[in-house]
């Protein structure tokens, strides 16, 4: 059974929508040990709404936040305290799908980041999506995890720019899922098309 933690060179660039593409490829088990937003429409909801199979099950966070923010503060805010060690995989039988909060470095309290639930035998997608530095936001991101030995490969997202994506895996020399275009809308049938594109290499990772 497959585990991918899926991670972003920064928050906002499509973490969701690819873990819903990941979940659906793979009819994995979702998971998302910390939320923080709006309860109302989590990113559980989301990927839920994505997905198409009736094999995938969403599996409750660990810590549920009201602010958008990042978790600490979120967590200040909530008078919570994030313990990593109350952050347990849920069991399951299935590939599992695990969505981080934010970016790899964000802090869940004043000792822990994002990266310390990253298990060890967690593959690793980082989601990158085409900014002004964010070259070097991947980069930094791809390397880190390289550097501590994780497994890691790379999706983008958004409208194609050659020469930036073309850059990145030359010097990171992972492998590429794919991409995401600018889709006008997304939906189980968006999501279906991009899993089944993709399904071939994330079975393979």
């Amino acid at each position: 059974m497959q585990k991918i933690f899926v991670t972003g060179i920064s928050t906002g660039v499509g973490k969701t929508v690819a873990s819903a593409i990941i979940t659906e490829a793979l009819m994995a088990d979702y998971w998302k040990p910390i939320q923080s937003g709006d309860l109302d429409h989590t990113d559980s909801d989301t990927v839920k709404n994505l997905i198409s199979n009736d094999k995938t099950r969403i599996l409750p966070s660990s810590y549920e936040l009201t602010a958008a923010m990042s978790p600490h503060a979120a967590a200040e805010i909530d008078g919570v305290k994030i313990d990593r060690f109350h952050i347990n995989e849920p069991k399951t039988d299935n590939n599992l799908v695990i969505e981080g909060a934010g970016g790899l470095l964000v802090p869940l309290n004043d000792e822990d980041t994002m990266f310390d639930i990253i298990m060890p035998e967690y593959k690793v997608v980082v989601v990158s999506k085409h900014y002004l530095g964010s070259i070097n936001h991947t980069l930094l991101t791809i390397g880190w995890l390289q550097n501590k030995g994780y497994d890691v490969s790379v999706l983008f997202n958004g409208k194609e720019n050659p020469q930036t994506e073309r850059i990145i895996l030359h010097k990171t020399g992972v492998p590429l899922i794919g991409r995401i275009d600018e889709e006008p809308r997304l939906d189980k049938t968006v999501i279906a098309r991009y899993a089944g594109a993709f399904k071939h290499i994330l079975e393979s990772l």
